[in-house]
């Protein structure tokens, strides 16, 4: 990109599945986001043998063109047409972005010219109730929760992304640390690492290729800067515009590491320091960090129960609390910021306990999506918007009297906190940090009250809720596409008779689904749940539950009834919500 026009290098490679030799060339149209064209260009016709192959190449530019960015995700797309005989052959519509990208040893991370700190998070593609194999919505939907937080970047963790997570990462505006299965160069781990960079270079969201994960028996081994050479020399081959990393947690003494583009640097936060000074030209970033655990909705570790404390007080051997690493990471312009490990809880590595525990619990958020408290401290540090979170909640039977620990993530400039009326004081909020106070509980209301400029901005409650009456059910849209494939993701409480959401519940709750759509997941963010992800019914964890339903081919309405089964009496309030599934959206056709 120079100045007020983006000079695009087009090149694509045809093959005459023929058995005769056969005259062709290849036109591109390049599309922006209403569809109009703004650039051309087409190549001199080539004979390509029979059963060989042939590269085309142009240039194209465009002028004044749009950026993409998180905040603005602009896409263009390029429709190549390959002709023979004057008549279109075949053809495809590839989205692309236009955007400028430069890492700095001392200043950082820079897009479109503008300093950038990456806020990031690692994550394992699973979900609750449906495992791996992902509606494409639910890659959005997973992605709304990230930038909901303020999130900016994510890390593929630890190998070649599903191709919906990428596209929902273009069209989002979320930025990728893209990352490849095996660091090796053999022949198959070159072929993984060529498949990526050939499939996903032409994303706008990737900023740059991870060649490895804690390699520890390859780091510190002569053989290892061998490799990591090999794999970056052709990297550098198939995509010159992007740089490579790899997550280096050991080994920083060695020769491997200074053989990258950028530094990755995992955890250790007694390195980055002294490493940086010793190679002050190379750019670094934190291509992993925290590893914080907690369980959503505890607030006493029990190790009994395998649940950890939701308060940001337990980290790993190996790792740090969220307020820890990102204190560091803010404080230091040379370092581009980083992703936290992870954003989701997921299946498998259960940590810090295991069996009966069935995923990790290093999840900012948990299998559902739904926040822990630490959420709330990077959305209060990551976004742009006033946050006031309050916690726990103020259900604490049989503890009048004692002093509850009571936390508040905030980026105001004060809160003051109050039980029941009562002032329990008034705290400045310094940046970074979260605020704390011991309470005497009491039943009632516990109310937070954030200031700015001297002034009440935003309001937080916990109150102390009755027993269970009602069921609510919350689809995140009431109307989806007929196609078979979209989704819907409902979240399932139990209220009190004043309609307040139980924090504590724990019911069993089961579901009927009826007409345009099935049930196709149920989950509860549980670490420890071991009842089925498939069955019609699911208990709450700490007063929240989830149920994917997904919809059939034909328009109608998909209908999700809520009811108990065998809760003593009297039986909760049942209800029913209907979303409503129409015709697909047509994709654009390609002349």
């Amino acid at each position: 990109m120079k100045g007020t026009a983006s000079t695009l290098t087009l090149g694509t490679v045809v093959q005459n599945q023929g058995q005769q030799p056969d005259n062709c060339r290849v036109r591109w149209q390049i599309l922006d986001a209403a569809g109009k064209i703004v650039g051309t260009a087409e190549t001199a016709p080539q004979s390509i043998p029979a059963d060989g192959s042939a590269n085309f190449t142009a240039t194209a530019n465009i002028q004044n063109p749009a950026l993409w960015s998180p905040e603005t995700p602009y896409l263009y797309s390029a429709v190549v047409t390959v002709e023979s005989a004057g008549k279109p052959r075949d053809a495809e519509r590839i989205s692309y972005g236009v955007r400028d990208i430069k890492w700095d040893s001392d200043k950082g991370f820079f897009l479109n010219g503008k300093s950038v700190k990456i806020k990031g998070t690692c994550n394992h593609q699973d979900h609750a109730g449906v495992g791996a194999a992902l509606p494409d919505r639910l890659q959005w939907y997973r992605l709304g929760i990230l930038k909901d937080m303020g999130g900016n970047a994510v890390r593929t963790s630890h190998n070649m992304p599903t191709p919906e997570w990428v596209e929902a990462c273009d069209r989002l505006g979320m930025m990728m640390m893209c990352e490849t299965r095996l660091m090796s160069s053999n022949p198959e781990g070159m072929a993984q690492l060529e498949t990526m960079i050939k499939r996903y270079r032409n994303s706008p969201s990737i900023i740059l290729w991870s060649m490895g994960n804690e390699e520890w028996t390859m780091m510190p081994q002569p053989q290892g800067v061998r490799v990591i050479d090999d794999m970056i020399a052709r990297t550098h081959e198939l995509d010159p515009t992007r740089l490579c990393t790899a997550a280096v947690n050991a080994s920083f003494e060695t020769h491997f590491p200074e053989q990258l583009d950028v530094m990755g640097f995992n955890y250790n936060l007694k390195v980055p320091d002294g490493w940086h000074k010793e190679h002050p030209k190379r750019p670094c970033v934190g291509s992993e960090t925290a590893s914080t655990v907690s369980t959503r909705g505890i607030y006493s570790t029990d190790k009994l129960r395998n649940w950890v404390s939701a308060y940001d007080l337990n980290h790993t051997a190996w790792s740090e609390l969220a307020e820890e690493w990102w204190k560091f990471y803010a404080a230091r312009e040379w370092l581009s910021g980083g992703f936290a490990w992870t954003g989701f809880d997921y299946r498998g590595e259960p940590t810090p306990y295991g069996w009966p525990s069935i995923n990790s619990q290093f999840g900012i958020v948990d299998m559902c999506g739904f926040p822990k408290d630490n959420f709330y401290y990077y959305k209060a540090w990551w976004g742009s918007e006033p946050v006031l979170h309050l916690f726990p909640h103020w259900n604490w039977e049989q503890r009048d009297g004692e002093p509850i620990s009571v936390w508040v993530h905030s980026n105001l400039d004060s809160v003051e906190l109050f039980l029941n009326g009562k002032s329990q004081g008034s705290q400045k909020v310094l940046p970074l940090t979260h605020l704390e106070w011991k309470v005497k509980y009491e039943p009632g209301l516990l109310e937070a009250r954030g200031t700015k400029d001297g002034k009440v901005v935003l309001v937080e409650k916990r109150e102390t809720t009755g027993g269970p009456v009602s069921i609510r059910l919350t689809p995140d849209r009431n109307e989806i596409n007929a196609d078979g494939e979209d989704v819907s993701i409902l979240r399932i409480e139990v209220l009190d008779k004043e309609g307040l959401a139980i924090p504590t519940a724990g019911i069993m709750i089961s579901f009927k689904v009826s007409g345009e759509g099935a049930l196709i997941g149920v989950g509860n963010g549980d670490p420890n749940c071991q009842e089925s992800d498939k069955a019609p019914k699911r208990s709450l964890f700490n007063g929240l539950a989830q149920v994917i339903v997904q919809s059939s081919k034909n328009p109608g309405v998909i209908t999700v009834e809520a009811y108990t089964e065998n809760y003593p009496p009297p039986k909760l309030m049942p209800t029913t919500v209907e979303i409503r599934t129409r015709k697909a959206d047509l994709q654009p056709s390609v002349d």
